[in-house]
């Protein structure tokens, strides 16, 4: 994992002072670290059973097509309100400074499908615990969340008890 570690940027000061931002974008361009990222998230979900894989909009739709096909599951996403043409069933939910609302397509999770949310960050948790509520509401059982980094410091898996939480990289600070 220190493989991967090295291959995502810090930026200082962004988006605002004080702040270091992980930049995932100089992993993804490295094709043995986007590899990497992919078969390490597979190696710890194979023989989970998924039926479908979830990507939160936006960055989870990079690593969730992928990773649904590594297992051998469906694809679905979750996005911003009014982008997807089905009827959808939606929830909103507390941000540090607001709230935001995401839909999931009403038909996209059958009952009983093991469903597993994947995104690029764990931070607060509140968006992952949203998701989760959004599946559980539909009739699926969350089958795991899976991120590729954690900012553990903020404590994003106190707001996700009861399920089963994989990172694949953390950051303390």
């Amino acid at each position: 994992m220190d493989t991967l570690k090295k291959l995502i940027r810090e930026v200082p000061d962004f988006p605002k002072p004080g702040i270091l931002f992980y930049d995932i974008t100089t992993l993804l361009k490295d094709p043995r670290g986007l590899r990497g990222t992919i078969d390490a998230l597979r190696a710890q979900y194979k023989g989970a059973e998924v039926d479908a894989v979830i990507g939160i909009e936006s960055r989870g739709f990079i690593f969730a097509p992928a990773l649904a096909y590594a297992l051998g599951a469906g694809f679905v996403p979750v996005r911003k309100p009014k982008k997807l043409p089905a009827p959808t069933s939606s929830i909103s939910y507390d941000l540090e400074y607001g709230t935001d609302t995401l839909e999931i397509h009403r038909d996209a999770i059958q009952k009983g499908s093991r469903v597993l949310i994947v995104d690029d960050l764990l931070a607060t948790g509140g968006t992952a615990r949203a998701v989760a509520q959004l599946v559980e509401g539909l009739g699926g059982t969350v089958a795991g969340l899976g991120f590729v980094v954690e900012l553990t410091f903020l404590n994003g898996r106190g707001k996700l008890a009861g399920h089963d939480v994989y990172s694949l990289l953390q950051y303390d600070k």
